[in-house]
């Protein structure tokens, strides 16, 4: 049973920084590639983030040079680090297999906000 479990998330001031992380259990972690996406209100649900299994990584061209994705194989983990963050950056966080992605999980909350 695939389980995606996603945390870090929370209020922030614009500028600040927060890093999330996705917990994947059921899967074999480290031969998929591994998107963070995220949805806000009343707009679809976009990839900002995607690292493949050999670590190769790219990035939305609203993120580029503020976020980071990394992969801990190890931990079956993948992390966003969010820097410089802006209102705009306000949304659910989701983590999935990209480009297929899983049965989606909760998300974490995001807020940017002074």
């Amino acid at each position: 049973q695939v389980q995606l479990v996603e945390s870090g998330g929370g209020l922030v001031q614009p500028g600040g920084s927060l890093r999330l992380s996705c917990a994947a259990s059921g899967i074999m972690f480290r031969i998929y590639a591994m998107g963070w996406y995220r949805q806000a209100p009343g707009k679809q649900r976009e990839l900002v983030a995607a690292v493949t299994s050999a670590g190769s990584k790219n990035y939305s061209n609203s993120v580029k040079g503020r976020f980071t994705i990394s992969r801990d194989n190890a931990k079956n983990t993948v992390y966003l680090q969010m820097n410089s963050l802006k209102p705009e950056d306000t949304a659910v966080y989701f983590c999935n297999r990209h480009p297929v992605p899983f049965t989606w999980g909760q998300g974490t909350q995001v807020t940017v906000s002074s």
